[in-house]
Formats: structure tokens, sequence, C-alpha cells
């Protein structure tokens, strides 16, 4: 039962909560141990916050999971696990994670609590609204962003990676959305009713409008951070940005990936190196650049 409740509980997904990090690596502070060591202890906060939602989640979709090729093998919708069991265990993870968020720091327990509701929102309403349903899926993950901002005492954050957290977000979830309308096809509406709504042409219009804005928007913050001290050696980080939304357009389109992010950006070995040195480049900068 332990097992199946941990499978449940969707820890490959936990990669999500990732995006606690960025504020705290931008700030500047990466290695400051205080600030690491609070983001972090953040960060498995809402892993286990997650891992409620991806509960009630399942329990609210268990007859429609049936419907799904690869979600019917999951716990509750192949029976391996109890609702009763499910639904403990989302209250106890909610009731110990949210209070120690409030003692971690009163803004990351109000940013969680709001958190959960987007995600309740999400699960009893909102998924079955067009365009919300995607749009909501995005804030939750700027949620994560300004959760780590606000445990990490950021002052050097600029509002720019909101927008860029945003439209990546988007630009994963209509993409996600693609992938279930083409792998479903005529028995997609009985899976996600929301999917009746969509067409591929129509979604990827809407990868060709977000995919353009989160290059943009990127673009702009690496010309006015303040992290590089005005030399704009941030914008030496563009080119890997560009061939990682490539890389995975690329994925989504010509292997019809995209189902699980996740298993998207850990699986592939081109897209890990995009990442990695993304993340070397602008480490450089701002921790070395200017000095």
């Amino acid at each position: 039962m332990l097992l199946h409740l941990l499978r449940a509980m969707r820890p490959k997904q936990w990669a999500k909560n990732a995006f606690l990090l960025p504020a705290l690596f931008f700030d500047g502070r990466f290695f400051d141990p205080p600030s690491l060591v609070r983001v972090l202890a953040a960060l498995v906060l809402f892993c286990g916050i997650s891992s409620a939602i991806y509960l009630i989640n399942d329990l609210v979709d268990m007859e429609r999971d049936r419907q799904h090729p690869d979600k019917r093998h999951r716990p509750l919708a192949s029976g391996a696990l109890a609702p009763a069991t499910a639904a403990v265990a989302a209250l106890l993870l909610l009731a110990v994670c949210l209070p120690l968020a409030f003692a971690l720091e009163v803004g990351l327990g109000l940013t969680a609590v709001l958190y959960v509701a987007l995600m309740l929102a999400y699960d009893y309403w909102l998924k079955r609204v067009v365009i919300l349903d995607m749009m909501t899926i995005s804030a939750g993950f700027v949620l994560r962003v300004h959760a780590g901002a606000v445990v990490a005492h950021v002052s050097r954050f600029s509002p720019w990676l909101y927008v860029c957290a945003t439209l990546l977000a988007l630009f994963i979830a209509v993409n996600k959305r693609r992938h279930e309308l083409i792998l479903l096809a005529e028995n997609a509406n009985n899976h996600r009713s929301i999917l009746e709504e969509y067409t591929v042409e129509f979604l990827d219009d809407v990868t060709s409008l977000v995919t353009a804005a989160v290059l943009v928007s990127y673009s702009f913050y690496t010309f006015s951070t303040p992290v590089d001290a005005g030399t704009h050696r941030m914008m030496l980080t563009i080119p890997f940005v560009f061939y990682a939304l490539l890389r995975y357009l690329y994925l989504v389109r010509t292997k019809q990936s995209g189902g699980a992010p996740e298993d998207i950006v850990l699986g592939d070995g081109p897209l890990i190196a995009a990442v990695l040195l993304w993340a070397a480049t602008a480490g450089a900068v701002i921790y070395f650049g200017y000095k």
C-alpha cells in the first residue's frame, strides 16, 4: 500500500518545484547557506503540498483516467490504491506542510495557501474552462517562483523573471494539451472534456505566440537585469534558451512527446546539456562576471 501511495504522490513531478530556486539563483545568493537552507526547506514543503494536490486530482479524475492509455495504470485508476487511503494521505500532507510553511515564513504560508486554493479550483472547475485551464497551470508555476522569492528575501530579483516563468509554464501546458489531443484522438473528450474545445491548429498557433513571447521576455530580462552590473553579459545565455525551446518543440512535434514534461526535460540528453550550459553561463555571469 505504501509503495502505491508513493507512486500516487508522483515523486518524479517534484522536479517541478525546482521553480522555487530561480529567485535565489538570480539574486546572487545561491551559495549563501542560510538562504539556501530556507529555500530548500520551502521546496520540500511544496513537494508535500503538490503531492497532496496530485492525490486529490487523481481522486477527482479517477474514472476519466481509466480512459487514458497511460494514466489508467495510476494506483487509484487501476484500483491498486484505495480512495480512502489517498484522501487521508492528502489531508495529512496539507495538515502538516501548510502550518510548517507559515512557521518558516508567513509569506510562504500565504503563497502555499493560495497555491492550494488555485489547484483545488483547477481540479473541480477551471480544468473545464477553455484557455483558463492552461493559464491556471502556468499560474501554479509562478506561485512556486514567488514562494522562492519570498522565503529567500531577494533584493535583486527582476520582475521580468515572473513574466518568463509565466510564459514558459504556459508553453509547457499548451504542448501537453496538444499531446493529449493527438494521443487520445476521438477518445479525447472521454478523458478530458476540455479537449473538445481545442484543435491542433489552434494549439500550434498559441505555441508559436508563446514561444516568441518567452524569447522576447527573457531577452528583456537579460538586457535589464541588475545582477551583471549593467554589462549585459546575461545576454550570452539567450542562445541556450532559444535552443532549449526549439529542442522541446522538436521532441513534441516529431517524437510525439509532451505528455509528461518532466520526462522530456530529464530524459533528453541535448536538452539537459542546453539547460546545464545555460545554468553554467548564467552562474558565471552572476557570481564571477563583475567581481
